[in-house]
């Protein structure tokens, strides 16, 4: 007898192994793999799969997709594994087709995807989707599985970095430290929960480029020892319609997933989420502005019911939707450094400058601490290959001068 779904899988297993060697047919194995899910009917696989209400072709297929990633931790799926499913090896027509429109119930029901390569969705190529294999493999306990780890920056792999903030900047920042540290956190839900308020902690960063938004939000997680789960949303856009929505929306079911198996929640980083936080548009009518809509829309719903930790950082100043202004309970701007503070960043890069020259520079380019890093990088770099650990404060300097693309000081280049 078959008794848990890891010894369901060692089972198919050894099935394909017979169908590879012409021991058994396509419906030799789809009725044995049938009948080897009613011995496991209790198991979470199962019963989860039994919710799909899919007919035995796409059960065998989403089975067959399923051992492909428990064995092989195959992400990968093409058309020509899929061939081994059938008779001398040649999957029908009809399939195939039903497979490259996503006509197939395996999409509709959010148990496979398509992979993705350099941004575009591959329309031969298949893998399970994050909700598969936490709801449907979840018994099996696979390292390879573990979601709560695959992708996540844990906070202790983050390196310490010394900061400069202006006066309020730096008493905000504080003061959120000081809330997401564990036992303050936890106090503060306790609080919201018993005046039946929303839990969540949904902030966002906004500010010119280079200004630490996104460094800030790294050394939060250091500091409260709370691993980060970045969403770059650039990245799980798709030229499928619809399928945006779709990984915006898995986006959010993943961090609770985490969260629930977590003793720490980890921070949701949405970076760079200048695209999604923009005015939305009325009457939409194109493809493109209709999605940019629904995305908003899931993201807006979805901040309602968080009980987690929501970071965005954007460079909009003008432009964030009201909607989204109102969801975020903490709001923090981050300014152009001031003179004094661009000092202090010069000589927290460049620890051998003098305060004379920190302030000469700091006086003579209004640059963000983002510039500023670059410059003592290359400088760095260049005492490494010179040998000598000299400032030499005229070519930093002239480097301060060249830093910004549409500097005067540049030539222009072209045909």
């Amino acid at each position: 007898p078959i008794r848990d779904t890891a010894d369901f899988f060692d089972r198919f297993s050894t099935l394909m192994d017979e169908k590879d060697d012409d021991e058994l047919t396509h419906e030799s194995l789809k009725s044995r793999t049938m009948e080897m899910l009613e011995e496991i009917r209790t198991t979470a696989f199962a019963t989860e799969l039994r919710r799909c209400n899919l007919d035995c072709h796409d059960t065998l297929l989403f089975v067959f997709m399923a051992h492909l990633f428990v064995d092989n931790s195959d992400d990968n799926i093409l058309f020509s594994d899929i061939d081994d499913l059938f008779d001398n090896d040649d999957m029908p027509g009809w399939l195939k087709r039903q497979l490259r429109s996503r006509d197939s119930s395996l999409f509709a029901k959010s148990l496979i995807e398509n992979v993705n390569e350099n941004g575009m969705a591959r329309s031969d190529a298949f893998k399970l989707t994050d909700k598969a294999k936490e709801e449907l493999l979840c018994e099996l306990n696979l390292n390879r599985m573990a979601k709560s780890d695959k992708d996540l920056i844990k906070a202790d792999s983050l390196t310490e970095k010394t900061l400069v903030y202006n006066a309020a900047e730096k008493s905000l920042i504080d003061e959120l430290s000081s809330i997401l540290a564990e036992k303050r956190f936890n106090e503060v839900q306790a609080r919201l929960r018993t005046a039946g308020m929303r839990q969540g902690f949904c902030c966002i960063f906004y500010g010119a480029p280079g200004t630490g938004k996104t460094e800030t939000v790294y050394q939060l997680a250091r500091l409260t020892g709370r691993d980060i789960m970045r969403v770059d949303v650039n990245k799980i856009k798709s030229c499928w319609v619809g399928e945006s929505e779709k990984n915006i929306k898995a986006a959010f079911d993943r961090y609770r997933n985490i969260c629930k198996n977590s003793p720490l929640a980890p921070i949701l980083l949405f970076n760079e989420a200048d695209a999604i936080l923009g005015i939305r548009m009325e009457g939409a009518s194109n493809a493109v502005d209709k999605m940019e809509n629904s995305i908003q829309n899931i993201i807006l719903q979805e901040m309602e019911s968080i009980e987690g930790i929501m970071i965005a950082t954007t460079n909009l100043t003008t432009n964030l939707d009201k909607a989204f202004e109102r969801r975020f309970l903490y709001k923090i701007r981050f300014d152009k450094p001031t003179a004094e503070a661009r000092a202090q960043i010069w000589q927290s890069m460049l620890h051998d400058l003098t305060d004379k020259d920190a302030r000469k520079l700091a006086s003579d380019f209004d640059l963000s601490g983002g510039e500023i890093e670059n410059i003592a990088r290359r400088h760095t770099v260049n005492t490494i290959l010179s040998g000598s650990d000299l400032i030499d404060i005229d070519a930093i300097a002239e480097s301060c001068r060249r830093e910004r693309i549409n500097s005067p000081s540049r030539h222009v280049v072209g045909f």
